[in-house]
Parts: C-alpha cells; structure tokens; sequence
C-alpha cells in the first residue's frame, strides 16, 4: 500500500504556573517530552500558563502542573479555580492528556486542608481529597514504586499532605514507599486521560514507557480522526536517541528512506492507534531498575534488564 502524504507532527503543552509549582525537579518531565519529541521529528510548543493568563482549551494538546509549597499553592488554587477552572475542564472531558504532580494534583482534586490555614478549593476532576495532619506527623518520603499497566513506574516522592480516593481510580498499586497516604498502598488517581502523581524524582526521565504513552494519548487525540501513524523503525541516531524513517512506500526492506513524522493512511482505519519509533532508552531503564533494586524489588528489577536492557 503506497503513502497518500507526509505531514509534520506538531503538539503544544500548556505548563501551568511553572514559576510557583516549580519543586522537585519537576521541570525535567517537560524536558523529557521535548527530548523524546526532538528524537522523533515531533514539534514540541511549549507555553507557560502563569497566574492571570486564562486557559483555551482548543490552543493546546497537553497539560502540566507541577508541585510547590503551601505557601505558592494558596494564590495559584485561586488562579486555577476563578480563571482556568472551566478550561480545564473542558479540556479533561475533551480527553486531553493532563500531568498533574504532587501540589498540582492536591489542586485537581476536591480539596486541600493544609496544616495551617483555610482549605485551598480544588477543581474536583479527581474524587479525592487531601489532608495535611500536621508538622508532628512524619512527611511521606523517599524512593517509591508501584504496579501500572502491567508493568511498574518509580519516583522520588515528598509530601506532607494525605490523599483519599472518594471513586477516582488509583494510578497503581504501591509495591514499596507510602503513595497517596502511606495507609491503603493506592498512589495517584486517573479521571479520563488526566493522571494525578505524587511521584517526581522526576517521573517521566526514569519511566519512558509512561512518558511514550503521555505523548500517544495527545497524538491519537490530535490526528486520531485522520489516522497518523509514527513509523515504529527507528535506527539509533548520533545522540543516542533514534530517528523515525520509512521507505518511500510499504514494504520496501532497501533504497533511499524519507525522515517521517506522520504517515497518513489511503483509507483511515479503525480504530485510529499509535506506534512510537522506539527510542534508545537502556540509560533511563537502567535508572528505572536501580530504583526498584534499591527498594528491594529485586524481581522486578531484573524484569526490567531483561525487557529493556539486555539484547
């Protein structure tokens, strides 16, 4: 089957509040998109959402919030519920795919009850809700790991507040660490493609399988009507990375290759999926299992060699 066209795959991120909601590193799951994007030929734009800038939801095809003090978060809860608040929302039920870790999180959910002061409001997308049990109780923190999709994510998790899931789904299973509340091994929660995390460290450099599935969700939302597909052979470029090519028609095993960023298929097919050019990712796995190794988790770890890293 030949290719009716080529056409440039383009995304754009909203980063919430990237000056208040800026702890723990988080800002390197906003790189480790733009990387993986640059490696494929994708166009990553990403726009800073800071107080008083209102959200269009049709401007955008992902969104981040990140994590800050209590002190940040009391001015950006209001921001987030008078101006952004219907935005959001309306870009949640649209299926956008939404970051939203530790603070940023706390925020999406219904509410958050600090130690001192009064609840800052949430915007509810999460049916969960957080409670801070004061400085005498010990902070949730250290290395974590927890079962999703079949295989695991890891992280670096600091929080004071405890979080309780009302019928909101939880993003996995905690294995070892403390997760929403170091009391019913749930951590995170998911409404639609919005995922909610305590995990930073950050969490997408050492998991690259969740970061590809992030990136998956806002091409198939973006291009899933046309049916685009990221050509899944990929031989290692220079850097490292890989670079996404396809022979000039189907099939072809020789000759010249075209760099490709989307195939758009004859006849849609459906329904629409995607497959990402595989990336040369042993580093970040490497990272992944010696976290799960440092836990304890030492079946899991070798797993994850023997997926990922051994040929």
């Amino acid at each position: 089957m030949t290719h009716a066209s080529v056409k440039p795959l383009t995304l754009t991120l909203g980063h919430l509040y990237p000056d208040q909601l800026n702890l723990y590193g988080d800002r390197g799951n906003i790189m480790t998109l733009q990387r993986r994007c640059q490696a494929r030929g994708i166009e990553l734009r990403v726009v800073g959402l800071g107080i008083g800038d209102a959200l269009a939801p049709d401007e955008y095809d992902m969104l981040f919030i990140g994590g800050g003090q209590d002190k940040e978060q009391a001015p950006v809860a209001q921001d987030l519920y008078d101006l952004k608040g219907i935005g959001l929302w309306a870009a949640v039920e649209d299926d956008m795919p939404v970051l939203a870790v530790c603070g940023g999180f706390q925020l999406l959910a219904h509410y958050y009850r600090p130690a001192e002061g009064p609840d800052m409001r949430g915007l509810g997308v999460f049916d969960a809700w957080t409670l801070h049990k004061g400085k005498r109780v010990p902070r949730c923190i250290g290395d974590i790991a927890l079962n999703w999709n079949g295989s695991t994510l890891v992280g670096f998790e600091n929080h004071g507040g405890r979080t309780y899931l009302g019928t909101a789904k939880p993003l996995g299973k905690v294995l070892k660490g403390s997760g929403n509340n170091a009391e019913d091994h749930t951590e995170g929660a998911i409404y639609r493609n919005a995922y909610g995390t305590y995990l930073h460290g950050s969490l997408l450099p050492k998991n690259p399988h969740f970061a590809d599935h992030l990136l998956s969700l806002a091409l198939k939302r973006k291009y899933g009507g046309e049916y685009y597909r990221v050509v899944a052979e990929a031989p290692p470029a220079s850097n490292g990375y890989s670079s996404a090519t396809l022979p000039e028609k189907s099939g072809e095993t020789s000759g010249e290759s075209i760099m490709v960023t989307a195939v758009m298929e004859e006849e849609p097919l459906s329904p629409p999926s995607f497959q990402l050019a595989p990336l040369d990712d042993r580093l970040e796995w490497e990272a992944h299992a010696y976290i799960l190794e440092r836990l304890g988790l030492h079946h899991a770890a070798a797993a994850t060699i023997r997926a990922h890293i051994q040929e």
